[in-house]
């Protein structure tokens, strides 16, 4: 069971985590103006927190997502949101035995596409205002494989439609000629369905713009609770039954740099400090982006 369990923990990671910052903050993209992101993020990890938020062991899992992220301001107050993985890989070594070094369970693979996500981030005041505040409606779009390999246990979707309502405040903050600083709070409320747990999310999120503004860089601090309230072990399938009730602080960073005034290219990496039904193992991601501003 555990086995199974922490399979499904490394998927969860994965989708979970880059849904936790949308980018943009409290900031609408302006009319006709857009960001756009290509970016590979992974994760490898030997061990993940129980349900009781101990460290153990498990079989080696990985997964490797290549998505797509975009914005584009359809007008000075409403921006269109896509998040789409097009190509995840998630698998799992060999289980070889301490003692006769015999193969006990053979490692599988899966390679399919990811769940998306689709959102639209409205401004709640004018822009240029002194604290930016907007709202956000994203839909989890389930797209992925909810049970792939020959145990049905590898996963690059979760097999459920939720949608999260987000409140994001941010403030810009001017250091000086060549330096501009922010900083941005969010609080978020996750519908799941399919018998999963809903969600309350919670996060803040500062830049330091160095380098007349060509290098930015970015802290993150996202927190997920689990309102407990999906289904039990006898109402729901075993997809279900692992996804419910997982929590977990991550505390994450990214780096930024513009190559040209509107292309550049970053890297980043990201923990979970504590949580539950969740890897132990930092992420990282690397990408470019097309910032038309």
């Amino acid at each position: 069971m555990k086995k199974h369990l922490t399979q499904f923990a490394v998927i969860l990671f994965a989708l979970v985590i880059p849904a936790c910052a949308l980018a943009g903050g409290g900031w609408p993209q302006k009319k006709g103006q857009g960001y756009f992101k290509l970016s590979e993020w992974w994760t490898i990890a030997d061990q993940h927190y129980t349900s009781q938020g101990l460290i153990d062991p498990n079989v080696t899992i990985g997964i490797f997502n290549t998505s797509i992220y975009a914005e584009y301001g359809f007008t000075d107050r409403l921006t269109g949101i896509l998040y789409f993985p097009v190509f995840s890989r998630t698998y799992t070594n060999n289980l070889v035995s301490n003692t006769t070094k015999e193969i006990l369970v053979p490692g599988e693979a899966l390679n399919s596409i990811g769940d998306a996500d689709i959102a639209l981030k409205y401004g709640l005041n004018k822009p240029g205002s002194k604290i930016a505040l907007a709202a956000t409606l994203k839909l989890g779009l389930p797209l992925g494989n909810s049970a792939g390999g020959t145990q049905g246990n590898l996963q690059t979707g979760d097999g459920e439609f939720n949608q999260l309502l987000q409140i994001d405040a941010g403030t810009g903050i001017n250091l000086g000629k060549k330096v501009d600083a922010y900083a941005n709070a969010y609080v978020g409320f996750n519908n799941r369905t399919n018998g999963f747990s809903d969600e309350f999310r919670v996060g803040l999120e500062a830049g330091l713009g160095l380098l007349d503004k060509k290098l930015w860089v970015i802290g993150r601090l996202d927190v997920v609770n689990s309102l407990k309230n999906g289904a039990t072990a006898a109402e729901t399938t075993s997809t279900s039954i692992f996804a419910n009730n997982t929590e977990f602080t991550s505390l994450g960073g990214e780096v930024n740099y513009y190559v040209t005034k509107k292309v550049g290219i970053s890297v980043g990496a990201a923990t979970a400090l504590a949580g539950e039904i969740i890897l132990a193992s930092p992420s990282y991601s690397v990408g470019v982006f097309l910032d038309l501003k």
